[in-house]
């Protein structure tokens, strides 16, 4: 692969938007996707504002996978490869991170307000272990 093709550890490629299976609107409701778990004690309702950016993100990831598929394919050296894959491993972490602070911020704070917060504190703790190395 020559230089001017390489995508650098902080270039994640910008993509098009995909189309989404699940259409949201302004202060939708999660539907749960986790198999043998509590359900939420509360509606998760994220604005659009933030579902935009982290499905962005995504999209940007999901392009950048798509560019480490077509180095392995080329046979690029694997260092490389390995540089673009703690890449993406990165960005995911920071979207993770977006997730996890609004998760705190907003789905938290409401169910201690509504005072409901055990279950969603446990669900938390369930998610946080399986995150978790």
């Amino acid at each position: 692969m020559n230089g001017s093709n390489r995508l650098g550890k902080d270039s994640l490629p910008i993509s098009q938007p995909v189309e989404h299976s699940q259409h949201h609107q302004v202060d939708h409701e999660h539907k749960d996707h986790t198999h043998g778990t509590v359900e939420p004690a509360h509606p998760h309702i994220h604005s659009e504002e933030s579902l935009r950016r982290i499905v962005n993100r995504l999209s940007r990831i999901e392009g950048h996978v798509r560019g480490i598929k077509t180095m392995v394919q080329q046979n690029s050296p694997c260092p490389d490869v390995l540089l673009q894959i703690a890449a993406v491993r990165g960005a995911l972490d920071k979207v993770a991170r977006i997730v996890l602070d609004e998760h705190l911020t907003e789905c938290i704070a409401r169910a201690a307000q509504e005072g409901n917060i055990d279950v969603e504190i446990k669900q938390l703790k369930a998610a946080l272990d399986r995150f978790l190395p």
